[in-house]
């Protein structure tokens, strides 16, 4: 792999008097997808709070482009290039399609043409029409409508936390397709939390398993899947997530 895009060394987190997180370090070049999984609990989605920008870490670097933006705030993150995804899309129910997409497109300056949120749903196949309200879109359309919005301004990483969570299987392989476009076409570097593993199997090009805060294990999946540890502590234990 080329040198990453983007990467983390030595990230710690602790809240509440608890350690959430310990020591983790990763890359990710331009182009590839980096699966994360680990049991509930185990400190994916708090990683994706510290690397966004969110919550600042207890010790540790990151980086972009070479750069240390430890020390940034989640907008600037933002408009650097480093876009997120939540496991709830959450959308302006009110809002129609067409007015969310102005929304996103005049968050901030430069403003951007309605060509460029042509472009992004495009690229994610959001086939609703504009005048539709938010709140009757399905979950898929949800994500796709938010996804859109990040890509019109053509972020190089993208944080994606369970973007099947709530998906039947034909959308799944949509969302597939959607995320080769992303990484392969765009070259976009993508790390995805996730816990539909035919996803993870067909897209990932590594996977790193994350248990009690550290990472115990990174490679192909199906490397993963025969890791003693990795079985022991991600399909054998079900424990309620530290932190949402």
């Amino acid at each position: 792999m080329s040198s990453p895009i983007f990467s983390c060394r030595d990230i710690a987190l602790d809240l509440g008097g608890r350690t959430i997180l310990q020591d983790i370090s990763l890359t990710i070049g331009a182009g590839e997808v980096l699966g994360i999984i680990g049991p509930n609990g185990a400190g994916k989605t708090s990683l994706f709070e510290v690397l966004s920008g969110r919550i600042p870490p207890k010790h540790g670097s990151i980086f972009y482009r070479g750069g240390n933006i430890t020390t940034l705030p989640l907008h600037r993150r933002a408009r650097l290039g480093i876009g997120r995804t939540y496991q709830t899309p959450v959308v302006p129910e009110d809002m129609t399609v067409a007015q969310i997409l102005k929304a996103a497109r005049q968050a901030y300056v430069p403003y951007l043409t309605p060509d460029d949120s042509e472009w992004g749903a495009g690229l994610v196949d959001l086939r609703v029409p504009g005048s539709a309200i938010a709140e009757q879109l399905d979950t898929l359309d949800r994500r796709k409508l938010l996804l859109a919005c990040l890509l019109m301004r053509r972020p190089q990483v993208l944080l994606m936390d369970e973007p099947a969570a709530g998906l039947i299987n034909s959308e799944i392989d949509e969302l597939d397709e959607i995320m080769r476009v992303l990484a392969k076409e765009l070259n976009i570097a993508i790390a995805l939390i996730e816990h539909r593993m035919e996803l993870l199997d067909t897209i990932a090009d590594r996977v790193m398993v994350m248990d009690a805060g550290e990472m115990i294990a990174e490679g192909s999946m199906s490397d993963i899947l025969r890791n003693p540890r990795v079985k022991a502590a991600y399909f054998e234990i079900d424990a309620p997530e530290a932190v949402h």
